[in-house]
């Protein structure tokens, strides 16, 4: 059994069972980037670089969707539409949770 230590905002929403609804939980993002993710970090493993908390909503959220122009800067902002619209489909946003991890909180 393998095991990784990601580190999850105190205030982030449980994450939920396999094939319920996305809440933002964070955890397969901070476990690792998805093919999406991947580009945009420009690595394969560990926290996604593309992942965006928000205070507001104490939640987890993708930038390539939540914030598409700050992802791309001033140069590349004029595509952000397409980047949102590829990146909703490319992570199934509203499919549910797909992440097979477990987690468990570390102890007091």
């Amino acid at each position: 059994m393998l095991h990784q230590v990601i580190h999850i905002h105190p205030a982030a929403p449980a994450k939920p069972p396999e094939g319920a609804a996305c809440n933002g939980c964070g955890v397969c993002c901070l476990a690792e980037p998805c093919p999406l993710g991947q580009v945009i970090s420009r690595r394969r493993a560990g926290a996604c670089a593309a992942l965006r908390w928000s205070d507001a909503q104490s939640l987890y959220r993708c930038g390539a969707v939540s914030d598409a122009r700050g992802l791309l800067g001033p140069r590349w902002g004029w595509a952000a539409p397409a980047l949102q619209a590829l990146a909703r489909r490319w992570i199934a946003a509203g499919r549910g949770c797909d992440a097979t991890l477990t987690t468990d909180t570390a102890p007091d």
